[in-house]
Parts: C-alpha cells; structure tokens; sequence
C-alpha cells in the first residue's frame, strides 16, 4: 500500500496514495499504523482523499486503528473522504464513531 506519512509535532498525518482501500491492501495499512503505536505515535490523521472506495476490510483496519489509539490515550481522525467513501461511511454508521473533517488542517486544528 502507497502511504505518505508527515509528523507535525506529536500529530502524524498518513496519507493514503491508493484508489481503494480493500481487503488486498488493508492488512499492510494496519500493520504500518500499529508500527506507529508501537513507537508511542498515538495521534493520527488519516487522510483518505485519494480513496474512492472502502470495503468491510479497509473499515476494519481504520476500525482497529481507532480502537488502538483511543486505548493508549490517542485519537485517530478522518479527513478527506470521497462522496462514496463517506457515503459507505453513513451506511455502516462509523461517521459517528469516527471525528470526520474536510482538510488535514481541520482535524489538525481539532486536536
């Protein structure tokens, strides 16, 4: 999976650099997010605006991430979502478990 990762003080912002976030590149986007907690970086944004689609195993691993973050006293946040992707979103109700923002420089701001 093509990630782009940024830190701005103790806030790293990942972007992803993929179309789709399925069950064929999820596993690495986990794997690379707990390699961030393992290394106490506990503050994320993911940034989703190149992603027009999202499966049950994409959500799952952004589900897992916020999960891992939000036990270590950290917060994972949104931003960026393409109209299918926030629509999938709705549909799974996970806009009201996830702090969704427009740009990275709102869910910046939010922290």
């Amino acid at each position: 999976m093509q990630l782009e990762t940024k830190e701005h003080g103790d806030i790293v912002i990942i972007d992803v650099k993929e179309e789709r976030m399925d069950a064929h590149n999820s596993g690495t986007f986990k794997e690379q997010m707990l390699a961030l907690f393992d290394e106490g970086r506990c503050r994320l944004i993911i940034n989703l605006s190149n992603v027009r689609f999202v499966d049950s195993s994409g959500l799952g691993a952004l589900v897992s991430g916020f999960k891992n973050a939000s036990a270590r006293d950290g917060n994972l946040k949104l931003c960026g979502l393409q109209p299918q992707v926030r629509s999938m979103f709705e549909l799974t109700r996970l806009h009201r478990v996830f702090e969704i923002f427009t740009t990275v420089e709102e869910a910046q701001e939010s922290f």
